[in-house]
């Protein structure tokens, strides 16, 4: 079911982006048969031209989706940092606290897990967690536990580092997801009111020229494009951070196994 669940969302995704391509396709054949007009009447066909003859309302939609543009950005770029410390950090610390497990060494693993050098390992701060427990019930003496108790202990201990861990690594993703698909409505907001003042430019002056649309028309287009520029890379940045986020929970997931069993192993001898 998952595989089929999964399947269902590369799908719809592939869906909205195929969307998007075509609304932007859309947007560029209404430059391009825009152009010939404009020059004709003179208008101007620069960016800042265009920015120049959009209305108070038309600037208030681009503040907001340069808002979100930046924001998206941002949260990408630290995100992106975040994931690859962690998988390097994660790399190095790995067969380090193997090593010393093996060796018996739990007070230095905890060490080695405890470290700022591996503060954005996320296997770190899984392996931390199940050590740190089994050391307490171990110095406690576990009087009133059982083995079964402490390991269940210990695997619950895991379990919930796992899940806060998992959590703070998916900080800031939902907003990628919410920029994604909200931006190219805000986009066609601002499109609407290009439109409208369009309208009114004809109503103004009586006559359907040109000059008379020039302004709603580079209002709507300007929008436009601004939804599709901060939609799409959002959506991209989504999707790559969303793949990471797979991995470093299967990560996770393998690490709290193969800890369960170590300490199986440990209590056993």
């Amino acid at each position: 079911m998952d595989c089929y669940t999964k399947a269902e969302d590369v799908v719809i995704e592939g869906r909205q982006i195929q969307r998007l391509g075509q609304t932007a396709a859309m947007a560029l054949a209404l430059v391009l048969m825009s152009v010939p007009a404009f020059a004709q009447e003179g208008a101007s066909l620069d960016l800042i031209g265009m920015f120049a003859q959009m209305g108070a309302i038309a600037w208030g939609v681009a503040i907001v989706l340069f808002i979100m543009s930046f924001w998206s950005v941002g949260v990408a770029i630290e995100r992106l940092y975040t994931y690859s410390q962690a998988r390097k950090q994660s790399k190095l610390y790995a067969p380090l606290v193997a090593k010393h497990l093996k060796d018996g060494r739990l007070k230095e693993a905890i060490a080695l897990s405890g470290s700022e050098e591996y503060r954005y390992s996320h296997l770190a701060k899984v392996v931390l967690a199940g050590l740190q427990e089994y050391q307490f019930q171990q110095d406690s003496g576990g009087a009133s536990l059982n083995r079964d108790d402490v390991l269940d202990t210990v695997r619950r201990s895991i379990q919930r580092a796992t899940a806060l861990t998992a959590n703070d690594l998916k900080k800031g993703v939902s907003a990628l997801a919410t920029i994604g698909s909200t931006a190219p409505f805000v986009g066609l907001l601002g499109t609407v009111i290009g439109v409208i003042n369009a309208f009114t430019g004809i109503a103004t002056t009586g006559s359907g020229g040109i000059g008379a649309v020039s302004a709603g028309i580079a209002e709507a287009l300007v929008e436009t494009a601004l939804g599709l520029f901060v939609a799409i890379p959002a959506v991209w940045f989504y999707n790559a951070l969303t793949s990471r986020l797979e991995y470093f929970n299967v990560e996770m997931d393998n690490s709290s196994s193969e800890m369960v069993d170590y300490f199986i192993k440990k209590t056993a001898s």
